[in-house]
């Protein structure tokens, strides 16, 4: 249960964190780019990458902090930075046709998905 709590705890935090970094960066950037997406998604590849590694590293480090950050936060900042360390992970075990079958494949079938969602809306 104390995983379950962890992990809603790191989800509100993460996405009242996604809207409020999304929100500063559009104001001091504009939107005519996604900036506030762009910096949100680099951010959490830089956030999980870390704390995974060094959770991994660090037995001394409580496993509940894997729900609290990566999962929970993580989770509802960005998950375009679980994509990228899938990937890497992937990378890592050496299986490089795979790493990138799931890179390419997720692009192309993700946008396939977002526009035919798209267009699914437009008809009702």
């Amino acid at each position: 249960m104390q995983k379950y709590f962890l992990i809603a705890v790191g989800g509100a935090l993460g996405s009242m964190a996604r809207y409020w970094v999304g929100s500063m960066v559009a104001n001091r950037m504009g939107t005519k780019f996604p900036y506030g997406t762009f910096v949100i998604n680099i951010t959490a590849c830089v956030i999980i990458g870390f704390s995974l590694t060094l959770l991994a590293r660090r037995a001394d480090i409580n496993p509940a902090w894997r729900f609290l950050v990566p999962v929970g936060f993580i989770g509802a900042y960005s998950t375009f930075s679980t994509y990228e360390w899938e990937t890497l992970s992937t990378l890592r075990s050496g299986a490089f046709f795979l790493a990138s079958l799931y890179a390419v494949s997720s692009l192309i079938l993700g946008l396939a998905a977002v526009w035919g969602g798209s267009m699914l809306a437009e008809i009702f």
